[in-house]
């Protein structure tokens, strides 16, 4: 395909998994993202001298997953590592059992380094928002008012709604109602002040506190950090001021633990898009030329699908593109 090439909007690890798979085939691609560096939601902040998970938790890899491949090479480069099988099960009062499931894994340099990783050698242009995103009557799409051969929105619906007028032909259908919030919160303790074998918690009942994880064990550095993830309800409750609801998930947090230990400090991060409501099973669409992909594709929602349904995006597009 002669320029201009597609583009991809959203540096996410569901957008850079479509642009490696297009410049894999050969194709031309560049890659749009707002942020300071690719990651979308497998964000990692640097707090307190360290780089601390914010968003996705950790990988999984299904028996036969396409992805396995991509995470084994990572495991051998030491980009990540297996974390646990084990979780604790809490109601808001404290720990009431544990449960086992697939490895986890986590990463030394935090989830974003894995996308960072990914994108290298592709054309990533950060700190670019884009405004508008229109299909002309022959189908071609533009970005801004750019042509483009293609167009990737590797983003929540309800963002990707913002940028494409419904009203157009060859437009995807999108949800954009159906998307969750939640807070996440960074905890700094002075010492470790709950069990060692306490990985992570999956936390029923609870009107504040939905997940909890030990920070420094799934990075293998042992530093005293938590990271609470607020249910839906309760991140909806403080959209407009986030940092007001860190003493309720500090006082829910405790009470977990069962310790009178407090954090010396607290770190909230919003997130206005976190988990679709109603994810397809279906791994992305593609009307023409634009292609929408991402965590609200490729059911169920996690890190391995994100990857999946930009990879597969990327694929098909390759092949659509090609003479």
């Amino acid at each position: 395909m002669g320029s201009p090439g597609t583009t991809v909007v959203g540096g996410g690890i569901s957008g850079i998994a479509c642009a490696r798979a297009l410049a894999d085939a050969g194709l031309a691609v560049r890659v749009l993202d707002r942020g300071r560096r690719p990651g979308g939601r497998m964000a990692s902040s640097t707090l307190h001298g360290r780089q601390v998970d914010l968003g996705a938790s950790y990988l999984t890899v299904p028996d036969g997953s396409p992805f396995a491949p991509v995470v084994a090479d990572w495991v051998r480069r030491g980009l990540a590592r297996e974390w646990t099988d084990t979780f604790a099960v809490a109601g808001p009062d404290g720990v009431t059992g544990s449960t086992t499931g697939p490895v986890r894994y986590g990463t030394p340099d935090g989830l974003r380094s894995l996308v960072v990783d990914l994108a290298t050698g592709l054309d990533v242009v950060q700190e670019r928002t884009v405004e508008a995103v229109r299909v002309g009557d022959d189908g071609r799409p533009t970005v801004d008012g750019e042509a483009v051969g293609a167009i990737v929105l590797a983003l929540p619906d309800p963002q990707a709604q913002r940028l494409l007028d419904p009203r157009e032909a060859g437009v995807p259908a999108l949800d954009p109602a159906g998307w969750r919030p939640a807070l996440a919160v960074a905890l700094g303790f002075a010492r470790r002040a709950w069990p060692a074998d306490l990985h992570g918690a999956f936390v029923h009942d609870s009107p504040v506190l939905d997940w909890l994880a030990d920070d420094g064990d799934r990075r293998g550095d042992g530093a005293p950090v938590l990271v609470a993830h607020t249910t839906a309800a309760f991140a909806g409750e403080h959209q407009a001021d986030p940092a007001q609801a860190a003493p309720a998930v500090v006082a829910a947090v405790r009470r977990l633990l069962a310790t009178d230990a407090g954090p010396e400090w607290t770190h909230v991060h919003r997130w206005s898009h976190a988990r679709p409501g109603r994810p397809r099973e279906q791994e992305f669409a593609l009307i023409g030329r634009v292609g929408v992909c991402g965590d609200g594709w490729a059911a169920p929602p996690r890190v391995e699908s994100a990857w999946r349904s930009g990879s597969a995006l990327g694929r098909e597009l390759a092949r659509a593109l090609t003479p």
